[in-house]
């Protein structure tokens, strides 16, 4: 049987997240190696930015009801869509909405599902997806044995590779979607980056003393372009919102660098970050558990080396 793949392109607002052309072009990898196909499908109205990115065609199903998230007018329509054109396998990002939705539709196309997946690979024209185990401390490979499969990528570990021209895109007008669940409103916290899908995280642990003292994070933050981060200690101290939380019972990232303040780095943190590709740790105990995945560690007291790392980031960025 021929393998044809199938992408969900996730859009918000009219955008498509990064996240999914991740997870294209993962897709158009594997479907290389095997000489398979790759099409994508995107829900909502007007979208912008479909690209092509190893992806030969995009259907867009567009519907003004369909702008926002609706789990069972998106599960109905991927699942659908997918059982009619004989896809085999079925990749997500795992994104809020895409670790809603991947279990959704796995269970109505009848497909298993690896979701969280930090490597794909082939083997025998299988696919072997790579995934945390145990909070994060092992990494397992798995095969899915079931006809159907659906992936759910972890954002920021695979590359997005764009391809050269655009992609065919095929415009389905639904009429009545599926609305018996319905965003009536959305509430988002303006001008914070969400740590789950950011390049670059500045996080802030007990060692802050304080949460006045998290204006440190917050600053260095702003100078690096990146979202703020918080351990869980500082979380149930009231300190930051649960929303900037990193770790096992809070958000689980991969950003391409990880500064961590002041946060000694108990199991159950480094289960949220470990993936990170650079990781730099300011900790004035040098027997700190951070320092042993840091790729750059400095021993000292924060209060004194951020100030000093904003202030040389200034000068180098004028």
């Amino acid at each position: 049987m021929a393998n044809k793949y199938l992408v969900f392109i996730e859009q918000r607002n009219g955008a498509v997240k990064k996240s999914s052309y991740e997870a294209a072009s993962a897709a158009a990898e594997l479907a290389s190696k095997v000489s398979g196909t790759v099409e994508g499908i995107a829900i909502g109205n007007d979208i912008e930015g479909l690209q092509k990115f190893g992806i030969s065609k995009i259907h867009h199903f567009k519907n003004a009801d369909l702008l926002n998230y609706s789990p069972s007018a998106y599960t109905e329509i991927i699942s659908k869509f997918f059982n009619e054109n004989g896809f085999d396998s079925l990749f997500f990002g795992a994104t809020a909405m895409g670790k809603d939705l991947a279990p959704r539709t796995a269970v109505h196309i009848d497909a298993g599902l690896a979701i969280d997946c930090v490597a794909l690979n082939i083997a025998e024209n299988e696919i072997i997806a790579t995934r945390p185990v145990f909070a994060g401390k092992a990494l397992i490979d798995l095969k899915i044995t079931s006809p159907k499969k659906v992936f759910a990528l972890r954002p920021n570990v695979f590359n997005a590779n764009a391809s050269s021209g655009s992609a065919e895109i095929s415009l389905h007008e639904v009429q009545s979607p599926n609305l018996k669940v319905k965003v009536t409103e959305l509430k988002k916290s303006e001008g914070k980056l969400d740590v789950a899908e950011a390049d670059i995280i500045v996080s802030g642990g007990r060692g802050m003393k304080g949460p006045e003292h998290f204006k440190l994070v917050e600053e260095l933050a702003d100078v690096l372009g990146a979202a703020c981060g918080a351990s869980r200690a500082a979380v149930d101290a009231g300190w930051r919102p649960h929303g900037e939380q990193v770790g096992q019972t809070g958000k689980t990232v991969s950003p391409n660098l990880y500064v961590a303040l002041g946060i000694s780095g108990a199991i159950q943190h480094l289960a949220g970050m470990r993936s990170s590709k650079y990781i730099v740790a300011v900790n004035k105990d040098k027997d700190a558990p951070i320092f042993q995945i840091a790729d750059y560690g400095i021993v000292g007291d924060l209060f004194e080396v951020v100030p000093a790392m904003i202030n040389e980031i200034k000068k180098i960025k004028s």
